[in-house]
């Protein structure tokens, strides 16, 4: 645990992420006109390594990339809109880029967003295999099921598939997915022997080591054996963000991260220990998951300095841009809505948790589109901080406290400035106050978010029990049995 300079006692540390997309522009709407933002530079490799350069070592934990499978066409209709104002498009696929970022850094984490609906266990599994091999154990996977319209129509589907029956087609892309990483391949099955008295013509792998898993399930016939040797964390880090009442048992099941939402903070916190109890249902310990939630960040010198950075920035800030966002996100077109119209439940098949964060249900209050996507001195749906680097610290500190965060998604507002001023900043103020993790030379990143020495998830995480095949699970019976 990191030792304070305050006499105080040790604190936890924050869980760190620099959260963007392969886009030209992620959340912040419209400040890719800023003309600091080099965001726009998303289809160069130049520009990702000079990113994670930038935060490798730095404090952060991990650089958390977004990613999604289709145009925002649901506000008028058409992707006019999002075209013109370069809301999430243009869009590159960020697992293309791993490997690049990985080659130029040590220690940050590097987690990527991929689908369970518009891929295979099979082939996703040896992605993930393959950078988690190539970063030698640093490797998460944010867990998404998909939620636009657009999507499922390119993808060969008249619209989306179910809301539930998503999840319940990823529970079994996982169970498979376990199954490969975990029980195909057996600790040391790669014996290297290039000649011995034992193997004299040599032995690359055991094939006794080897094994079929077999799996037959209502989406998915995966015969096996796994076609990859294990990587170091041979799971990557699990992060997930359901927020319905299907994600977040999904969440509570698989996660290891949880991206939690919330219309204000005590909607935050009571997110947190919903989820944690269904956690603790599925027989998960209450320090099993972590939670982070979205936060911008305006820091400089002084507060003055930050709260003038904010107004510069404030000019380039898209409301409409947000609403196209939100629209996409929810699939309800809220392009014949005026700022004022408070928002309502609607029954939809795609993100239930950003709409019903909003709604009187949940939050207690009336929303209108201005207070939840245009609030006064922020941007869009994310909490802001503003001010000195300690004092971003201090408000950050007592704000994750209260509500029970373990870390942040931290968004740039114009990038890589917004990371550079963080690190600058406030990140020296975090330290101080023990908030800042201790580097653990050649840690994977689960052995450095959850201090733990193993690089497998913990002994409690259903991929243990999941990825047993059935000849083992019997065997593993009889034996609890005696």
């Amino acid at each position: 645990m990191t030792e304070t300079n305050t006499g105080a006692p040790p604190r936890k540390p924050l869980l760190l992420n620099a959260f963007t997309m392969n886009a030209v522009s992620h959340v912040a709407y419209g400040l890719w006109r800023h003309p600091a933002d080099q965001h726009h530079r998303h289809t160069d490799l130049d520009y990702w390594q000079e990113l994670g350069r930038l935060l490798d070592g730095s404090g952060f934990d991990n650089l958390f990339i977004a990613d999604a499978l289709g145009l925002l066409d649901t506000y008028g209709g058409n992707a006019g809109a999002s075209l013109a104002r370069g809301v999430q498009s243009p869009l590159t696929d960020p697992l293309l880029v791993a490997s690049g970022i990985a080659a130029v850094t040590e220690k940050l984490g590097i987690t990527i967003t991929v689908s369970t609906t518009y891929e295979h266990p099979w082939l996703l599994a040896r992605k993930f295999t393959t950078l988690d091999h190539a970063t030698n154990g640093r490797i998460g996977w944010n867990l998404v099921t998909s939620q636009l319209e657009s999507a499922a129509r390119n993808l060969g589907l008249k619209t989306q598939v179910e809301h539930d029956l998503r999840y319940d087609r990823a529970d079994e892309f996982l169970e498979v997915a376990y199954k490969l990483w975990l029980s195909s391949w057996e600790d040391g099955a790669a014996v290297r022997d290039k000649g011995s008295d034992r193997n004299p013509d040599g032995m690359f792998t055991d094939p006794a080591k080897v094994q079929p898993i077999d799996h037959k399930g209502r989406f998915f016939t995966v015969p096996g054996p796994y076609i990859a040797e294990p990587s170091p964390q041979r799971v990557p880090v699990l992060m997930q963000a359901g927020a319905s009442p299907r994600g977040v048992a999904f969440a509570a099941r698989h996660a290891e991260v949880i991206f939690v939402v919330g219309a204000d903070d005590e909607a935050i916190r009571r997110n947190i220990l919903k989820t944690k109890a269904a956690a603790a249902r599925e027989g998960r310990t209450q320090d099993a998951i972590q939670f982070v939630t979205s936060v911008s960040v305006v820091t400089a010198a002084t507060d003055e300095e930050a709260r003038a950075k904010l107004e510069e920035y404030r000019r380039y800030f898209d409301f409409e841009g947000a609403v196209i966002h939100y629209a996409a996100s929810t699939n309800i077109d809220f392009s014949s809505y005026g700022p004022d119209t408070p928002i309502r439940q609607i029954d939809t098949q795609s993100s239930r948790g950003l709409l019903g964060m909003f709604t009187a249900q949940e939050s207690g209050r009336d929303w209108t589109l201005k207070d939840a996507l245009a609030p006064e001195h922020g941007f869009g749906r994310s909490r802001v901080f503003v001010g000195s680097g300690k004092s971003v610290a201090e408000a950050l500190d007592r704000w994750t406290e209260a509500t029970g965060l373990d870390g942040i998604n931290l968004l740039h507002i114009v990038s890589p400035a917004s990371f550079a001023d963080f690190i600058e900043h406030v990140i020296p103020e975090l330290r101080k106050r023990g908030r800042i993790r201790d580097d653990r030379p050649a840690a994977t990143l689960r052995e450095r978010l959850f201090e733990q020495q193993s690089p497998l998830p913990a002994t409690d995480h259903p991929a243990h029990t999941l990825s047993l095949i059935p000849a083992r699970q019997a065997v593993a019976d009889k034996d609890n049995a005696a």
